[in-house]
């Protein structure tokens, strides 16, 4: 799987310690590091949310996982791009159920809610999650990609 990761500048130092872990943890997938080294203050998360968005929207990762400080701006942004799905979670019951019922493709943390090792479990139940096919879960989904639709055309 190709997993992105980005964070402003409040989440690049959990975001840095996740690509190492889940690297360790996970060796035959590859981590693209797509910004955000907590440098610079400016360092917004809407601007990395569209750079994850992006990727995933386009096909340059599978998955992305997204981390500011309290992560609800980063998952706000993200869904701004079509074809993201993506949610704050600190619990791995969220994690992995996003993805199953949801089809959840984009993570987001907050760097200043949870701590590393919870991080770590959350994303490594994202990224061994598979969307079901059950019925009652693509019926949903197909409902929430036709609101996205519509919006889009401006209905």
């Amino acid at each position: 799987m190709r997993v992105g990761f980005a964070a402003d500048h409040a989440g690049a130092g959990l975001k840095r310690e996740l690509l190492r872990r889940v690297a360790e943890a996970r060796p035959d997938d590859e981590l693209i590091d797509l910004g955000g080294d907590g440098t610079d203050p400016n360092d917004d998360y809407p601007d990395f949310a569209q750079r994850i968005g992006e990727a995933v929207r386009d096909g340059m990762v599978t998955r992305g996982i997204l981390i500011c400080g309290s992560g609800v701006g980063a998952s706000v942004a993200a869904n701004k791009i079509r074809g993201v799905r993506a949610a704050v979670c600190h619990d791995t019951y969220s994690a992995h159920q996003g993805v199953e019922h949801d089809d959840m493709n984009v993570l987001t943390l907050g760097a200043r809610v949870i701590g590393s090792e919870p991080a770590l479990e959350c994303a490594l139940a994202f990224l061994h999650a598979t969307f079901s096919d059950e019925p009652r879960h693509q019926r949903r989904l197909d409902k929430v990609l036709a609101i996205e639709r519509a919006t889009i055309e401006g209905r």
